[in-house]
């Protein structure tokens, strides 16, 4: 069975707000206004000072670590699973996007999630991401993220495997309560969206405003400010509200031509 990998609003009133979004079809029935236009009110801010702020990276105890990527499902695009031994935990990784709304550079961090950034480089390397859509976008405050790497564009797609949750998730005790309350992720990140625990694929969103998400969601890197531009400039465009966890498709729709480690 398929299942969606999401990204859930980290408190209720992020959902809520996503709720208030417009949409094509249900926006101007529900307007009381003698003419054919009206306005959607905007919706209020968030005050991020009362979250707190995603944890220390661990530092790496050894240079390599072994990894665990599972089948998990049919593959929405052929491709291998990476190698899962003698991983690094050192270093970054430079991948270069291509859109067709202009280019998004990330910078993947080994060290805060090795076996995620393993994953994330081997697909590029077999162009995986290549002619695939970024098929969500959310545009409420406390959940302002892009999110892509599915190739059938439906949410549903993964590249045939799973892995296990890394950082932030890893910093909490198991049981810890503190693992199931929103914190800040801060605007710039990278990070794995995913159906449930240990679920990760393919599917990652990038956050373009401070966000609000439990650390239940792997982040493993960050984003260029010139990616940061080509984002807000897709995001300016709003999405069409049609997804129950928060945002819809964009409305000006994004392809990642190519990605390339740099």
């Amino acid at each position: 069975m398929k299942r969606t990998a999401f990204v859930a609003a980290g408190i209720g009133l992020a959902l809520a707000l996503a709720g208030c979004s417009s949409d094509d079809d249900g926006g101007s029935s529900t307007a009381a206004s003698s003419s054919n236009t009206w306005t959607t009110p905007a919706a209020p801010s968030i005050d991020m000072s009362r979250f707190a702020a995603l944890p220390a990276v661990p530092a790496p105890t050894a240079p390599t670590v072994d990894c665990s990527y599972p089948a998990g499902g049919p593959a929405a695009k052929a491709v291998q699973p990476p190698n899962a031994t003698g991983v690094s935990d050192e270093g970054t990784v430079s991948v270069a996007l291509t859109t067709n709304e202009g280019p998004i550079g990330l910078s993947l961090d080994r060290a805060a999630a090795p076996c995620t950034v393993n994953s994330f480089t081997s697909l590029t390397e077999q162009g995986y991401f290549d002619d695939t859509p970024c098929h969500r976008l959310s545009t409420t405050p406390g959940l302002q993220i892009l999110q892509c790497g599915d190739p059938t564009g439906k949410g549903t797609g993964g590249p045939g495997y799973q892995f296990a949750n890394e950082y932030p998730t890893t910093a909490y005790a198991a049981n810890d309560p503190a693992a199931a309350e929103a914190l800040v992720y801060p605007r710039g990140t990278i990070a794995m969206a995913n159906a449930g625990p240990d679920t990760n694929g393919s599917q990652f969103f990038l956050v373009y405003a401070d966000s609000l998400l439990p650390p239940q969601y792997t982040a493993f890197g960050t984003i260029s400010d010139e990616g940061l531009a080509t984002i807000e400039k897709i995001a300016g465009a709003g999405d069409d509200g049609s997804m129950s966890a928060g945002g819809g498709a964009p409305n000006t729709p994004v392809t990642i031509e190519t990605a390339k480690v740099a």
